[in-house]
Order: C-alpha cells, then structure tokens, then sequence
C-alpha cells in the first residue's frame, strides 16, 4: 500500500487531462467543477464549466443572480437540483462568511448539495487536507486493486471503502493524490474492458490477479426505475404559446415547461380525448433520468384553450429561450416549430 500514491501521482503528472480546473487553487472553482461533474461527463460539463465561471467568476457573482437566470445557464445539463442548491449555498457563504469560501471540512459538507465525495475534493484540492476522495470512479479502482466483495452500497461498504481510501492518501500532496485517484478510474480503470495494460496499479492488482476484475465493484440492489407518462399541451397562435412553472418539489422544480397532464399508465385515454381539437401528436419521446423514465407525447393545438389557467403564462414564441426548459422541451424545439 505504502506505493499506491506514488504511482498513481507519477503517472497522473504525464497523463493527465488538460481540464480547466486542473492546477488552480480557488475553492470556489473546485466546487463548481465539482458540482458540475455530478451525474455528468467531463466532456458535457467542459462548456458549462467555461461559461458559469465566466457569467459567475466568484461566489458573490453568483449569489447575486437571480435563480431564473441561474436554472437558464444550466439548462441542458439535467439534474437542475444541483444549480439550486449551488445558488442558495452561494447566498449563504455571502451572508454567513463575508463571501470567502469556507475551509473547514465540516462547513463544507454542511453546504447544501455537498456530500462528503465533494467536500473531501474542495478540502484536499484548495486547502490541502487529508481527506480521501470516494465517488463512483474510486469505488471501482480500490475494489479491484485490492480484490474487494464488499458491496459498495451497503453501509458497511461505503465506511470501508472511506477508511481506505483515507489510509491510502498522500500525507504531502493530498489534493493532487485525489486527482490522480480519480483519474485512473475515469480514463483507465472503466467499468467495461478498463485499459489495464496501461494502468500504473496493475502490478499491485489484486483482482487482475485473480481475474475478477469484471466482478468488480460489487452492488446489492438494483435501482428501480420508475415510469412516467407526460402530456405536454402545447397550445399557440401566430405570435404566442402557453407555459407554466413547475412548483411541485421533484424534476425540474421551479423550471419552466408546457401545460402538463401526467397519466398514470401508458394506455390512457387523455389522447383519444384531446383528438377533436389538437391539429398534431407526436411520437412517444423516452427521456431517461436515473431513476425514471419519461414518456413524453407532445399535443399541438393552434388556438388557446376557452379558460386560462391561473398558474399559465402567456408569451412572444420568440421569449421562450429566456425561460429555464428541462432538456427533454428543449431538445423537442429544436427540432419543432411552435
């Protein structure tokens, strides 16, 4: 154990991506990498990285926007919990720390949407503290390096894998050893066909060894995904559409999307009912969240309702961009015209 940093920090230093957030030392950019990097691909966070950190280039910046604007530039990245959480725990740093972001590991962690994956990131990468990092991609190496059964999602399994992941970290260089830790489970240790020719630790791999690497990481349960079946309303005329705001807590709360009726099963007779008036229907849409699955059908109408609702908004086709749509809208608009 005593080289595991050492090899994976020499081999992190020559291999490494060049990201953004590499070798800079603000909290406050650690955090929103972070933050953004939850549930999402480096290669999709890149841009939003790019454009928050230059629309909101501190934490005062950011807690001084409006939570509308803030949902509108996360648009498309799903999730939209985490740009509220960050909102309101940018407000509080301002209100409680005089804007300097935090540096104890326990405030931290205390911060709405941080948990201690994210935490252990800020305090090791900006403030140097010896706190082990365990995410999706870490639970994969250290289970395999050290040929561990041990379900990752029981409660017994995430304080182990914590406990290692803390004994193994580098007493010197704890953020740049978390970095590279991270880094070898997201390029090389993959969760199908990992590159282990290339893998700095395949000397010391205890599940190469004993060829259970595809065994590896071990899961108890799986997650029970929940089907849903949306009806979006889209009534317009020449100039105008209809939207409302989501104020139920859940998905894409406080966004902004069309009229919704949601039925309880996939055979409803909500279609059959709207079909006088409609003058299109679209094809089912499936659009996957972690733990749901949405099908979507789109009902087009060219004249408004009789009755308004009271929560509708009615507005200029051409101001629709200037509301916060969940990615599931905004990919049908591009390709259909209202």
């Amino acid at each position: 154990m005593s080289n595991f940093s050492l090899l994976i920090t020499k081999w992190f230093r020559q291999n490494k991506r060049e990201l953004p957030w590499r070798d800079v030392s603000d909290p406050y950019l650690i955090w929103l990498s972070e933050i953004i990097l939850q549930q999402t691909k480096v290669d999709q966070g890149l841009s939003y990285y790019t454009k928050f950190s230059k629309k909101y280039p501190t934490v005062e910046h950011l807690a001084n926007a409006k939570e509308i604007e803030v949902l509108r530039e996360w648009q498309g990245l799903g999730y939209y919990s985490r740009a509220r959480n960050m909102h309101y725990s940018a407000k509080l740093i301002v209100a409680e720390y005089n804007g300097i972001f935090p540096s104890s590991f326990e405030v931290i962690l205390g911060l709405k949407g941080v948990g201690n994956y994210t935490a252990a990131a800020i305090a090791s990468i900006a403030f140097h503290q010896k706190k082990g990092v365990v995410d999706g991609n870490v639970y994969r190496v250290l289970s395999r390096v050290f040929d561990i059964a041990i379900p990752i999602d029981s409660g017994n399994g995430k304080r182990h894998f914590q406990q290692l992941a803390d004994a193994l970290i580098s007493e010197i260089n704890p953020g740049e050893h978390n970095q590279a830790l991270m880094e070898v489970g997201a390029t090389i240790c993959a969760p199908k066909n990992p590159n282990c020719n290339s893998c700095p630790l395949n000397g010391m791999c205890a599940a190469l060894q004993n060829k259970t690497i595809e065994l590896r990481p071990v899961k108890k349960k799986k997650t029970k995904v929940k089907n849903r079946y949306f009806h979006f309303l889209l009534y317009t005329t020449e100039n105008e559409v209809i939207i409302e705001k989501r104020n139920q807590k859940g998905i894409w709360y406080n966004m902004y999307q069309f009229p919704l009726i949601e039925s309880v099963a996939p055979e409803s007779s909500i279609s059959s009912s709207l079909s006088q008036s409609k003058i299109k229907e679209s094809e089912e849409i499936i659009h996957r969240l972690s733990h749901q699955k949405i099908h979507a059908t789109f009902h087009h109408f060219d004249t408004f309702p009789s009755v308004i609702e009271s929560n509708w908004l009615v507005i200029n086709k051409d101001q629709i961009t200037n509301y916060p749509l969940p990615r599931l809208i905004d990919r049908y608009l591009e390709h259909n015209m209202i």
